[in-house]
């Protein structure tokens, strides 16, 4: 059996914790019982079983308090003490793959928390990279009967689609109350957006430069995301009703074979191109601390060259011009001592102290031949008992 995960994002409002509840009931009903997951820590009461809670290991009242935070900021902390053990999440949810079919996430309200949050990245990366994973994008039907405000909101799941780089399901949810039939009229034929567009701007009385530019804007924004609907699938639901869940399943197990198509292959390269650059970098690292530490590399060592065409320093023979400078025969330059005793000539070798200097010579050489013979008979003895 294999696990797939389906992360629920919407705006505040959208319904996104009564999918939830429908949701879990639909597939407790259908025998599929789900693993739940929320990861909303400022949520008072959750309507539905849950496996793994935030709740129970981070308190958002206490987070407010410590850190000084207001609800935002308090949520995204939250998140992100609670990804810094995604890894144990990830493994209790592994443990469970074969005993469950879907594994079905609810996040924060406020969907900026979520979507544009380190937290929310490192959370989204990590179910990704083990199961096959779904984004669905709810949305408030009765609130996006506007072309305006249906507009902006699927700018904004256009820019989660290309943010999180997942199959996405789009979710008109309280179609009990207004249907989504227009939406998806609007999402696939332009003309009909555009009278939407007309009637709108009539209806409300807008006139001028603004309704003018406002017009032209969100018509060609329409355009731009005629390609960006082509890879969406569109669903209506009734988290009240019950209504449009099979076929929300069904979209799901259709972006599950995408998923394994096209997402996994794109991120197994990312995630090789990844690894590739960090194997370089450490490749770079090295290289430039051994050349810190004046370390060469064996290999290297005949390939490079200096300017002048030697391979390296020590290469260089001794010759006429090997540095050292001899001193002009002819040069008639008086030296200079700086001695205690100030006598010129103590320290100077001369023709009447050469034959003592000959003879300390041949004492300290004799010395030293002797101590190099002792220790050489040492260790011939010392290797012959061993």
């Amino acid at each position: 059996m294999t696990l797939t995960t389906v992360i629920c994002i919407g705006m505040a409002g959208s319904g996104k914790t009564t999918f939830m509840q429908r949701l879990n009931t639909h597939l407790h009903t259908a025998k599929e019982p789900p693993y739940v997951i929320n990861l909303d820590p400022a949520v008072l009461n959750v309507p539905y079983g849950v496996n793994i809670d935030i709740r129970d290991s981070i308190k958002y009242k206490k987070v407010m308090e410590n850190y000084n935070l207001g609800p935002n900021g308090a949520i995204v902390t939250s998140l992100n003490l609670f990804s810094t053990k995604i890894d144990q999440v990830i493994n209790l949810v592994e443990k469970k793959r074969d005993s469950f079919k879907h594994c079905i996430i609810d996040t924060p309200g406020q969907i900026e928390c979520f979507v544009w949050s380190a937290s929310g990245s490192i959370i989204t990366e990590s179910f990704a990279s083990t199961f096959p994973t779904v984004i669905a994008y709810i949305i408030d039907t009765p609130r996006n009967s506007s072309p305006t405000t249906f507009m902006s909101n699927m700018l904004y799941a256009c820019s989660i689609l290309y943010k999180m780089k997942l199959p996405m399901i789009v979710v008109f949810n309280k179609t009990d109350v207004t249907k989504a039939d227009f939406a998806k009229t609007w999402m696939t034929d332009f003309e009909a957006f555009q009278e939407a567009l007309k009637s709108d701007q009539e209806l409300n009385g807008e006139a001028g430069m603004g309704s003018g530019y406002m017009s032209s804007l969100v018509n060609s924004m329409s355009l731009m995301l005629e390609e960006f609907y082509s890879q969406l699938d569109v669903v209506s639901v009734s988290s009240f009703t019950g209504d449009g869940f099979n076929d929300f399943l069904d979209a799901v197990d259709k972006k599950v074979d995408e998923y394994d198509a096209n997402y996994k292959a794109e991120r197994d390269r990312i995630l090789l191109e990844k690894a590739k650059a960090e194997e370089s970098r450490k490749d770079k690292s090295l290289e430039k601390l051994m050349t810190d530490l004046g370390i060469k590399d064996k290999k290297d060592d005949k390939s490079k060259t200096t300017e002048d065409g030697a391979d390296v320093l020590s290469d260089l023979e001794e010759g006429e011009h090997d540095g050292v400078v001899l001193r002009d025969e002819d040069e008639d330059t008086e030296r200079v001592y700086t001695f205690a005793d100030n006598d010129r000539t103590a320290g100077e070798i001369n023709s009447s102290s050469a034959s003592d200097l000959q003879m300390r010579y041949e004492e300290a050489f004799a010395k030293t031949a002797k101590t190099a013979s002792s220790q050489t008979a040492e260790n011939i003895a010392k290797y012959i008992r061993n």
